[in-house]
């Protein structure tokens, strides 16, 4: 049986593009994943992965043009948006290989033996190692930073572990463009070209979670599928890591006094950020409680100015578009629930329109309107009118697990006065992985203090895909008891020969 072809879509049209290739069989897995596994040993050394990393980014600096065009025609993200995507993807990449160079996230820790202590201490020596071959899952509203050459994959091979990643179905043209650019640098530092790999096809993603030489797995994605590929990995033979990013409502609060203060500033700040990527931003904010009252009142017809202006634009494919009108047709369809602006279909048969509904937060409490409460992906939010801060209390209590969490806070919560404030950021920090006060969770910065990551649904674990403690993910650690120092790897010798910063005998050093 031929196996099926890899089509490249227009979402602004519908129409095929060109075939890209065809999806993987179950031997075509086996071989990317053995081959991969194969070049653990080559991508062992420090100072090759970091310029394996810097040299990818200089590749997909010199493939832009070709690859903005394509990820420009799978997605319908606009230029703009991709450039800016484009130039972050490579910011990571050479942020890892700082990361690796600096040497911290290995972790040394030595102690000394001490016979006196109690009980006594063996001479102990700890450090990180890799895994072994990750398996990536690509996203959809990131055909740059979350998928072949993303975070997770930048992560991975910084800790030395080769990649082998499932392609997205929407941006496969883009995939197999920036997996050729990461293999390019791969031959220019001199490390086998399969210390990265690209794969198609809902089968092969299934085949990868499976095979017995892949050791973790990094995906971004649907509740859905996200929790089906969890599954088949705890359920292995041999379990595995498993870091899924799932799904995120990306809950706000808005105070009586930020209401009464800059109404229409966060009325406008929220249409912003609910409309960005056509509401594609897995930072979303989907649901927003907004105090009832003249101010509460302002702050909503700002937000019916700004969405009722806001562009119309396809969905990165047509599953999601009838996904979409589904979920805002359902919630909209609830007793007691308007929308100022109705959202939906737009203009053409690809395109949608961005729109917000409202309810009375009192309502939350009964179990038709749980739908409220979910993700629905695209331009919609909702907003909840609440009457007093157990209204608050109540609807936050009922939220599942989010990447973000925001308040928006009036001028003397924020400088602490009467504890208000310091109350709400305790309330939303057990929801979510990042928590904001003033601001708008759509925009994930790539730092070193970043946590990307959240209470279950918004992922399956609790570390993070963006910043420089995701390479954590692909390493575990290992301690050595009373071993020559002969036999040691060099990361651990006393002397210290690679310059480390470490623990030693509970100080630090460097």
């Amino acid at each position: 049986m031929a196996a099926a072809p890899v089509w490249s879509v227009d979402p602004r049209t519908g129409n095929r593009r060109e075939q890209v290739g065809t999806e993987a069989t179950p031997g075509d897995v086996d071989a990317a994943v053995r081959a991969a596994n194969a070049a653990r040993e080559p991508l062992a050394d420090r100072t090759v992965r970091a310029a394996l990393l810097r040299a990818a980014a200089a590749q997909l600096d010199a493939a832009s043009e070709d690859i903005l065009a394509a990820a420009d025609a799978e997605t319908a993200l606009g230029r703009p948006r991709l450039t800016g995507e484009l130039a972050r993807t490579q910011a990571q990449l050479r942020a890892f290989a700082d990361e690796i160079e600096d040497g911290a996230y290995l972790g040394v820790t030595i102690n000394h033996k001490d016979a006196d202590a109690t009980p006594p201490c063996p001479d102990l020596r700890r450090y990180k190692i890799p895994l072994g071959v990750v398996a990536v899952y690509a996203a959809s509203n990131f055909p740059l930073a979350f998928s072949v050459p993303g975070g997770d994959t930048a992560s991975a091979l910084a800790a030395g572990c080769p990649v082998v990643v499932k392609a997205h179905p929407d941006h496969p043209a883009t995939s197999e463009l920036t997996g050729a650019a990461l293999r390019r640098a791969a031959a220019e530092v001199g490390l086998p070209e399969d210390v990265l790999s690209v794969v198609h096809g809902f089968e092969a993603g299934v085949e990868l979670v499976k095979h017995p030489l892949v050791a973790a797995a990094g995906f971004t994605g649907s509740v859905r599928g996200g929790r089906a590929l969890f599954d088949a990995a705890a359920s292995r033979p041999a379990p595995i890591p498993f870091h899924g990013e799932l799904g995120s409502l990306n809950p706000v609060v808005v105070t009586s006094a930020a209401a009464a203060e800059r109404a229409e500033q966060i009325g406008e700040g929220l249409a912003g950020s609910m409309t960005m990527g056509t509401g594609q931003f897995c930072t979303k904010p989907g649901f927003v409680l907004v105090p009832e009252g003249e101010s509460g009142d302002r702050l909503l017809e700002a937000l019916r100015e700004a969405v009722s202006k806001s562009a119309q634009g396809p969905l990165l494919d047509g599953g999601m578009r009838d996904a979409f009108l589904a979920g805002l047709g359902a919630r909209a369809g609830l007793d007691g629930v308007e929308a100022p602006v109705a959202g939906g279909p737009g203009d053409d048969e690809h395109s949608v329109s961005a729109g917000f509904l409202t309810v009375a937060a009192e309502r939350l409490g009964q179990q038709q309107y749980e739908l409220l409460l979910e993700e629905c992906f695209g331009p919609v939010t909702v907003i909840a009118r609440y009457q007093d801060d157990d209204e608050v209390t109540a609807a936050l209590s009922r939220l599942p697990g989010n990447l973000t969490a925001t308040v928006h806070l009036g001028e003397a919560e924020s400088a602490g006065e009467g504890g208000r404030g310091a109350r709400l950021l305790a309330a939303l920090t057990p929801l979510a992985g990042r928590v904001l006060v003033d601001g708008w969770p759509t925009g994930v910065a790539v730092a070193p203090a970043q946590h990307h990551g959240g209470p279950y649904p918004a992922t399956t674990s609790t570390s993070t895909s963006v910043g420089a403690t995701a390479i954590e993910r692909w390493l575990r650690p290992v301690a050595y008891q009373d071993a020559p120092e002969a036999l040691l790897p060099p990361e651990l010798h006393d002397a210290n020969p690679l310059g480390l910063p470490r623990r030693v005998d509970g100080r630090r050093e460097n």
